[in-house]
């Protein structure tokens, strides 16, 4: 069979393989693969939708559904982007490609760049700039999913810098429409 990998990925491939096969190698620890298994999980959706439903909870009413459905339209976004990505850049994940440990099935075949980590990275910007004082549990189970990433074996590393710079640009976007739908909000 043909190697078909972009070029730009054979060598980042090459370059990085031996960094995530010793991380990898740290979910040998049962207590820390528990841990990351199911942030992994959480991180897929289930948590961010919690988050998007506790925020009018916390906030003033309309502001707080104003940022719930700008936070899961951005989520939204960013899962399309992401998904295109993914299938058009057909980036092997580095168990497939090495023998590097997998320890969680994963979601799709291919791994560049990491959703989890654009989410993670997405919902966190958007909390420090918005509901900051969501970042006592956001922020630790935001670096909980992306260390799961490599850790789990499922992507490499720069899939995951990938993953949050696209998160953090797509936060700083829809931070922008929030500021311009707020001034339109009622003062009551």
């Amino acid at each position: 069979m043909a190697d078909e990998r972009l070029p730009l990925f054979k060598r980042l491939d090459t370059l990085e393989w031996k960094a995530c096969n010793r991380l990898a190698r740290l979910g040998a620890y049962r207590p820390l693969l528990f841990v990351l298994r199911w942030a992994s999980r959480l991180g897929d959706a289930p948590a961010w939708i919690v988050m998007c439903f506790a925020i009018p909870l916390i906030t003033p009413w309309w502001h707080g559904w104003l940022l719930a459905v700008c936070f899961g339209l951005s989520a939204a976004v960013g899962g399309i982007l992401y998904r295109l990505l993914k299938n058009r850049l057909c980036r092997e994940r580095p168990y497939i490609s090495f023998e590097i440990p997998c320890t969680m099935p994963p979601l799709d075949r291919y791994s560049f760049p990491s959703g989890h980590t654009l989410h993670a990275v997405m919902f966190t910007t958007l909390a420090a700039m918005f509901v900051p004082v969501m970042l006592i549990v956001v922020l630790p189970f935001a670096i909980l999913v992306v260390l799961s990433r490599v850790i789990l074996g499922l992507h490499y590393i720069t899939d995951v810098i990938a993953g949050a710079l696209i998160g953090f640009l797509l936060a700083q976007g829809t931070a922008l429409v929030i500021l311009a739908l707020e001034g339109m909000l009622p003062t009551t």
